[in-house]
Parts: C-alpha cells; structure tokens; sequence
C-alpha cells in the first residue's frame, strides 16, 4: 500500500453526517489492501497523478444509508469508486484498468459516451473481468 491507506478507503461524508461508523474488520481490511496492491497503486502509478477515492469499504449501515445494493462489494472490502485527479481523465483509468490490470468487475459510471462520472473497480478472489456501464437506470455489459 503505497499510495493509499485503509483510513481513506473507509472515509465517508455520510457516514460522518450521519455519525456512522464504518471500521472494516480484520478480514475488511486485508481484502482493501489485496484492492490497493493489485489494481489502485498500480494505476496510481501508471497515472503519475493523485487518484481520487470516493467510496471504498462501507458497513451495513452506511451501505443501507447510501442505497447501496445489498450485494455490494463495498461492504466486502473488494470495492472502490474512484475519479482522476483531472475528472477528464477517468476514461484513460477506466481503460487502463480494462487493459492491463487484474479486476472482478469494472463499471462505468454514468457520464457519457466518452468519459464516466466516477469509475466502480473491484477485486476479489474470483475476478470476472466483468465490464459495465451504468447509465442512471440499469447496467450494460461492455464488449
């Protein structure tokens, strides 16, 4: 973990607002750094510049607070939702991360055709590969 830490990658507005507490377990955090080691620094590094996490881990709480799904990768410790320093950038990390790096599911987050609003990357035991783009109302697979 070279560029990010379990700190940030718990960190909440909402969770703040709301006075949640959202600590990751010990399992959690192991499953944020396998995140970290395998897919964040490396892009970080292959970006040059700061990369902007805006969810990672989030307890059940915090989860049913956000309207996240009850399945989500979130509250595994797997997931994060990340943006690029120059938010312009975020298709350049999605298809770096496509390209070149080790994921379980990859979606792009509204936005339009040519640039995501945020970027949902995930890692997990069972790496898929999977591709989506989310466009406000469902999912879509990639080709």
């Amino acid at each position: 973990m070279k560029y990010f830490t379990i700190e940030e990658l718990c960190a909440s507005d909402t969770a703040k607002a709301e006075n949640i507490v959202n600590i990751p377990t010990e399992q959690h955090k192991a499953s944020l750094e396998k995140l970290v080691d395998n897919i964040l620094d490396q892009l970080r590094e292959w970006y040059g510049k700061p990369i902007i996490v805006n969810s990672g881990y989030r307890g059940e709480e915090l989860n049913k607070k956000v309207k996240g799904s009850n399945t989500s990768q979130h509250c595994k410790g797997e997931a994060a939702d990340i943006v690029a320093s120059n938010r312009n950038d975020n298709a350049k990390l999605f298809n770096y991360i496509r390209e070149n790096l080790p994921f379980d599911q990859l979606i792009w987050e509204k936005g339009n055709d040519s640039n995501p609003s945020w970027i949902h990357v995930s890692y997990s035991p069972r790496n898929r590969k999977e591709v989506l783009k989310y466009n406000g109302t469902g999912y879509t697979r990639m080709v």
